[in-house]
């Protein structure tokens, strides 16, 4: 099949980013005693790792979005082949969800689970909208040498400044919807979650023809 390996690529690469997002979130919520503090600490530095790792290793590959929301911007930006757009999201969301079950079997959990976690504030959504924004901005603002320390950087960031904890990726809503684990978010709220990190994506991309308008 033409451009397997590019799908294969974001496949891999979403799963190994959901397992570490969930692996590392129930690693730290049987560690922690309780303290979600600690456990988010925990989360977000094994999240930062291992984004970091996965854009330095497979970025020449598919380019590693892992996150749909980045391909369509992408597709948009014809940076993406408008013909691969499909592939590489079709093989994000399967990704999102071996990584969830990846985690679960790795730590002896029921495979197929769905998360009771409500996310459902309206400052939950507005952070879902600011994080893919903000993700989206730093990908197209990166210089291509940078790109895996500035994201893997605003990633960690977000986790703490936003107050969803930054999802910003429609993949990771549904691999973490499957999972009732620290880092998982209730069915109930993943279109808001989802439909929040679409608008957020395209306001990122307008901020930076707007900034790169204003700077020529």
């Amino acid at each position: 099949m033409k451009n397997w390996q590019k799908y294969l690529t974001e496949l891999v690469g979403t799963t190994a980013l959901l397992c570490a997002v969930i692996g590392s979130g129930i690693m730290a919520e049987n560690l922690s005693a309780g303290n979600n503090g600690v456990a988010l600490i925990a989360n977000t530095l094994a999240t930062v790792f291992a984004l970091y790792v996965l854009i330095e290793a497979l970025g020449p590959l598919s380019g590693a979005h892992f996150n749909p929301a980045v391909s369509m911007v992408m597709a948009y930006r014809r940076e993406l082949p408008l013909e691969l757009l499909l592939g590489y999201v079709a093989a994000q969301l399967i990704g999102a969800m071996l990584g969830a079950w990846l985690a679960h079997a790795m730590f002896d959990l029921e495979i197929l689970q769905w998360s009771t976690k409500v996310r459902s504030a309206n400052g939950q959504l507005l952070a879902e909208l600011v994080a893919t924004a903000g993700l989206v901005f730093v990908i197209l603002r990166a210089p291509a040498a940078k790109a895996s320390t500035m994201v893997a950087c605003y990633v960690g960031a977000a986790y703490w400044f936003t107050a969803s904890t930054s999802f910003a990726n429609p993949a990771a809503v549904l691999g973490r919807m499957m999972s009732n684990t620290f880092a998982g978010i209730h069915p109930g709220n993943a279109f808001q979650f989802v439909s929040a990190e679409l608008i957020g994506a395209f306001l990122g991309l307008t901020l930076f023809q707007l900034l790169r308008s204003e700077s020529l």
